[in-house]
């Protein structure tokens, strides 16, 4: 095999070349290769200096994460960087495009760094729950201080070159067309002097007034999360007094709890399901799309401007309609504004604000949706009002139009039964707000035509969501599962549970917030049948009360001027209430108990959707979730949650209660199996 891995002489200096497609991966043939080149500079006298660059689009941008949970293969990364630091000639790092994790750790081995102003430095390792496991920790706060390491390392953003020089982790900036040259001309003017500058020998200052800030700054960010804490201890340790080899033993220690951690394999799970969820099963990866170069948007509400964004901000011009000029004019006006605000953030240039804006084509007329390839309907969640706006479009649309619809429960195939083009229609599930929320749920009907589910889900990468394809069932994947847990809190809040209780348990579980706090965020009165002398449960009572949400003040809590919730007096007489007439005792419920009832069901009702087929895959179920409902990503979604708390317990937990347990679920836990 040819080595991915080639030298070039330019007289006395010897530069390094990976070529490794698609990012320069480091894997064990380019840290093989990377091993001996750099010990041939060594051993050959008449090299006085080297560079080690990279062809392709970027510099290493990190690990081979297909190696990660395989035997290792020598030389290890931290191996070959400790090697290439005692190195005694200069070694040049030259960096375009993105030196990430492994990458990034490369450079700080190396005595010098030059880099073209627009490459991207960082250690993301965080978000896959690890630490930058090859002296990234230590030499980081050596070059670049105590704060600058905090940030790249407990939070993982990337840092510009130009940042990066700044704070002494780039020594030079080059010309975007000459690097390798500026590099080779760096090696030279550096090759005789002496003593070599290594990160491992210089002194880091300790700063923990800077600790003490970080923590707190990040506490919101960091809560639940165990790599954040690791990495920060691990800056720490360099800035202690220790040796740099008692550092680095450190962070080696670090690093292996949290490699055998159940936090990083769900966050790495997560990171492959994500990929994963992008392929159809049954369909070819080569299959023609059809062109998407026009959308239209039915709608101008929330959910329309929000959907209409993201096909804007991807040069993708929009035609949206409205069925009255005040509706359509207030719509665009809040598009503009969603835009302004993140240019005011710095976030976009005011010409791309312009350039939106400039795509976007308002109307009363659907007629003004014939040239459309791609036309969403984002109307109210009522099936006669999409059916008949369906057989409007089905005489509007130009042959090859894909029709969707977004809606989040009904009957996708009811919808594509009242068009004489079936084959043509899709849901297109998204999340509100939907120009933030990444996940769109695609969901395939009966006769949804193959190139139309996958030209969907192509189209998704490009307006930068995660999709996922589900089947026709009421709520899809997401909502579905929401169902049995909003059931079963409510049930709890009738047996003596309060709201405050139940949402603090999946607080600390790790969501953003409980059944309760969900509900008055999104509106009590969603769904509500609007008959306030019409009082059949817990919610209507709150409804005809005018307890709507934050929106009212009040809700299943009760609000300040700032939507600061405190537990409600009020809601505590009507649960009361209720529970009187019901004859139901009051009890004392445990936290386990509302641990059992409202995920476990969860998971229950994830089985029953693989049984019927509506995800392709349980990996797929938990990338909505993570994506869609804020469940916490260091737990992997709720069906890896499940196979980590073990599949026997959940059916034991399951059975207690009451519940019918999916076949699925039974047969696994007695297999000894998991869903993933």
């Amino acid at each position: 095999m040819t080595s991915p891995i080639t030298t070039e002489r330019h007289d006395d200096v010897l530069v390094i070349y990976s070529d490794n497609p698609p990012v320069n991966a480091l894997g064990a043939a380019v840290r093989t290769g990377l091993d001996a080149a750099v010990k041939a500079g060594l051993a050959d006298a008449s090299v006085k200096a080297m560079v080690i660059a990279c062809k392709g689009k970027t510099f290493f941008a990190g690990a081979d994460i297909t190696e990660f949970g395989k035997p290792p293969v020598e030389p290890l990364l931290p191996q070959l960087l400790d090697m290439v630091e005692a190195a005694d000639k200069p070694i040049v790092a030259a960096i375009h495009g993105t030196a990430l994790g492994g990458g990034c750790e490369v450079t700080l081995a190396c005595h010098y760094r030059i880099a073209v102003p627009s490459a991207q430095i960082g250690t993301p390792e965080v978000k896959l729950g690890l630490l930058p496991g090859a002296g990234g920790t230590q030499r980081l706060p050596r070059l670049a201080g105590v704060k600058l390491a905090l940030e790249l390392t407990a939070k993982g953003d990337p840092i510009g070159a130009k940042l990066a020089q700044q704070a002494g982790l780039v020594d030079r900036l080059a010309g975007e067309g000459s690097l390798v040259e500026d590099a080779i001309a760096f090696a030279r003017e550096v090759a005789a002097v002496r003593p070599l500058p290594r990160a491992s020998e210089k002194t880091a200052t300790a700063d923990p007034e800077a600790v003490a800030a970080f923590k707190k700054e990040n506490a919101k960010r960091f809560r639940g999360f165990d790599a954040p804490a690791a990495n920060i201890a691990c800056v720490e340790k360099a800035t202690d007094g220790s040796s740099f080899e008692e550092g680095i033993k450190f962070e080696r220690e670090s690093f292996m709890k949290l490699m055998f951690g159940t936090q990083s394999a769900a966050m790495r799970h997560i990171f492959f399901a994500e990929r994963k969820a992008a392929k159809i099963d049954g369909i070819a990866d080569d299959i023609a799309l059809r062109a998407i170069n026009k959308v239209g948007v039915i709608g101008a509400g929330t959910m329309g401007g929000g959907i209409s964004m993201n096909f804007l901000s991807a040069g993708i011009p929009v035609t949206i309609v409205e069925m009255a000029q005040e509706a359509l004019e207030r719509g665009t006006g809040v598009i503009r504004k969603n835009y302004e605000a993140s240019a005011a953030k710095g976030r976009l240039k005011p010409e791309q604000v312009e350039a939106a804006m400039g795509a976007l084509t308002p109307t009363l007329s659907l007629d003004d949706l014939a040239d459309c390839d791609l036309i969403i309907e984002a109307v109210y969640e009522n099936m006669d009002v999409k059916k008949e706006l369906f057989g409007k479009l089905d005489k509007i649309a130009k042959p090859g139009a894909i029709l969707a619809s977004n809606t989040s429960y009904l009957n996708v195939d009811e919808i594509a039964a009242s068009t004489s083009r079936p084959q043509d229609v899709v849901g297109m599930h998204f999340f509100s707000p939907a120009n933030v929320m990444k996940l769109l749920e695609v969901v395939r009907g009966a006769k949804t035509a193959d190139d139309v589910l996958a030209t969907v889900m192509a189209l998704s990468k490009k307006i930068k969501k995660v999709a996922v394809v589900a089947g026709v069932c009421h709520g899809f994947i997401g909502n579905r599962m929401l169902m049995p847990r909003q059931v079963e809190a409510n049930k709890l809040l009738m047996e003596g549970a309060t709201p405050e209780q139940i949402d603090r348990v999946h607080v600390e579980f790790g969501m953003p917030m409980g059944p309760f706090q969900m509900s008055d965020l999104a509106g009590v009165d969603i769904g509500w049948h609007r008959d306030p002398s019409r009082i059949e449960n817990i919610r209507d009572a709150l409804c005809a009360e005018g307890r709507w949400g934050q929106k009212k003040g009040a809700g299943f809590y009760d609000y300040d001027e700032k939507r600061n919730p405190t537990p409600s007096p009020r809601v505590a007489e009507i649960i009361e209430e209720f529970r009187s007439k019901s004859n139901l005792p009051k009890r004392e419920v445990s936290d386990e108990e509302i641990i059992e009832r409202t995920l476990y069901t969860m998971v229950n009702e994830g089985a029953l959707i693989l049984e019927e087929k509506m995800a392709q895959r349980a990996s797929d179920i938990d990338v909505v979730w993570i994506y869609g409902y804020g469940w916490p990503v260091y737990r992997g979604g709720p069906m890896f949650w499940a196979d980590t708390e073990g599949l026997k317990k959940i059916v034991a937990g399951l059975e207690k209660h009451g519940f019918k347990v999916a076949e699925l679920l039974k047969s696994k836990a007695e297999a000894g199996g998991r869903f993933n």
